[in-house]
């Protein structure tokens, strides 16, 4: 059995690079390579544009302010980068589905990743679970992968920052 690759993993990838852009085509690579993708060529400085272009994009979809405008983003980022579905066992580790053209460049193959992979979950898990962190000075980008649903931090560190001010916050009252 093979699991599906645009799941969580492919958003998580897609906040990890949106929250720190790679700073060029090699550091891409590298972080590709150890998100567990199989690359069949290192990135290009074409990828890196490609790549800034569906960040943006995808930023749209994690700033929307409601169900349909999310939608819609996700949508028109699906029409730019996703193609029929087609079974492949390209890496020679069993046969699975792409939602992409075969043999595209590194830029495009992440786009279509990013986009496939954030509409499953959010239809798969709630359309509310891609968000920032709800600490102010805090802009990290996550994708609520929780067992309730709930998350509202990017981590235990921004949790406990909120929680040590609201505490404060009640004690000077």
């Amino acid at each position: 059995m093979h699991l599906n690759p645009y799941g969580a993993d492919a958003v998580n990838l897609a906040a990890d690079l949106a929250n720190r852009r790679p700073s060029g085509a090699e550091e891409l690579t590298d972080r590709c390579r150890a998100a567990g993708l199989t690359l069949e060529r290192p990135a290009t400085p074409r990828d890196m544009d490609v790549l800034e272009g569906a960040l943006d994009a995808w930023e749209k979809v994690v700033d929307a302010t409601d169900e349909e405008e999310r939608a819609e983003a996700v949508n028109a980022m699906l029409a730019a980068s996703a193609a029929h579905p087609r079974l492949t066992d390209h890496a020679g580790d069993g046969w699975h589905l792409h939602y992409r053209d075969d043999q595209l460049p590194l830029g495009c193959l992440l786009f279509s990743l990013i986009s496939v992979g954030t509409a499953l979950h959010l239809v798969g898990r709630g359309m509310h679970r891609l968000r920032r962190c709800e600490v102010t000075e805090c802009t990290t980008i996550f994708a609520d992968t929780s067992r309730t649903g709930r998350q509202r931090y990017c981590s235990h560190p921004c949790a406990n920052r909120d929680a040590v001010r609201r505490h404060r916050a009640r004690a000077k009252r």
